[in-house]
């Protein structure tokens, strides 16, 4: 009996699909030092991030980002003209699945965008892939995908990895590291990246 393989061809992804995104990203994000962070906890901690992933696409990236999946991976972008970072709305949203976490959260991602470059890029804020699906191309083709995006603009991609495994994984698809920060109140690294854009 052969194993059914989950297509690993990216499409749009929408709010309707928060439920099973969610659940991919929580258990992609598992083990990663910055979720560990947020989420201390490990009794709560993925049904906390499934929340924290629903809201996000929900409430953020669905309405001012490009979001696309696989049936087992799920990626986030934001556009030159879209919106990195929450509103107060959605950050008041996710704080009430935080908790007490909430506020090293606001601080985190306010440090993380600091180290963003200047000039007009893609943002790839969020790229996992289910442990199912890992090694099967979920993760590259969804890289792939939003590449193309921007080398299509003629724009360069900027992402932060809070696993420095994952470095080489990028660096493969072209993308250089430019330095490391450190969230605030003892958080973890994170390794800065940038991707120049490439002709077709």
């Amino acid at each position: 009996m052969t194993r059914m393989s989950i297509s690993n061809t990216p499409t749009t992804a929408s709010v309707d699909d928060a439920a099973d995104i969610s659940r991919s990203l929580a258990r992609a994000f598992a083990d990663d030092p910055m979720m560990c962070w947020f989420f201390p906890d490990e009794a709560t901690r993925e049904e906390r991030m499934v929340r924290y992933f629903a809201t996000l696409l929900t409430r953020h990236y669905g309405r001012h980002g490009v979001c696309e999946r696989t049936g087992l991976a799920a990626a986030f972008w934001v556009a030159p003209d879209g919106r990195a970072l929450p509103d107060e709305e959605t950050l008041d949203e996710l704080a009430t699945v935080l908790g007490d976490r909430a506020g090293v959260f606001r601080e985190g991602i306010v440090v993380a965008a600091e180290h963003a470059p200047p000039e007009d890029h893609w943002y790839l804020a969020v790229l996992g892939a289910d442990p199912a699906g890992q090694g099967q191309g979920h993760g590259a083709a969804l890289l792939r995908s939003g590449l193309a995006k921007a080398d299509a603009a003629g724009l360069p991609v900027y992402l932060e990895s809070s696993k420095e495994s994952n470095v080489p994984f990028y660096e493969h698809f072209g993308f250089t590291l430019l330095g490391e920060a450190r969230l605030p109140g003892g958080g973890p690294t994170l390794w800065v990246m940038r991707r120049a854009p490439q002709a077709a």
